[in-house]
């Protein structure tokens, strides 16, 4: 008995091409050339999902230094400075602060300075 593949067939080629739709040129709509451009694309984004976490949380460290630094302080002296006090704000909270809650934020660095002031106290 033979193997009848005609709908399966069409229907993994359509999977492709729908995934491909909006590519440039032939991309979109040559089977042959879609396919190698989705797994390309498919690459990326796996890879960029996870550089992502990367770059957020360097924006992140970039916005708590900036507001840290109106309050006398360095990044790390702010996060040494709450560890010793005990804190567990995270880069995520303390950068949303910085940006939306400047009062908090200062609040958060006179912690900070107390922090480290017990710290060299020691």
């Amino acid at each position: 008995m033979r193997v009848k593949r005609g709908h399966n067939r069409v229907q993994r080629r359509k999977k492709i091409l729908t995934l491909a739709k909006g590519y440039y040129g032939t991309k979109h709509n040559a089977y042959r050339v879609a396919k190698l451009q989705v797994e390309r694309s498919l690459a990326y984004a796996y890879r960029d999902r996870r550089q992502r976490k990367r770059l957020m949380r360097s924006l992140w460290i970039v916005r708590i230094n900036a507001a840290a630094r109106l309050h006398d302080l360095s990044y790390s002296q702010l996060v040494a400075g709450l560890k010793a006090a005990g804190s567990a704000l995270d880069r995520k909270v303390l950068a949303d602060m910085a940006v939306r809650d400047p009062e908090g934020f200062a609040d958060v660095a006179k912690l900070a300075k107390k922090g480290l002031a017990s710290k060299l106290s020691r």
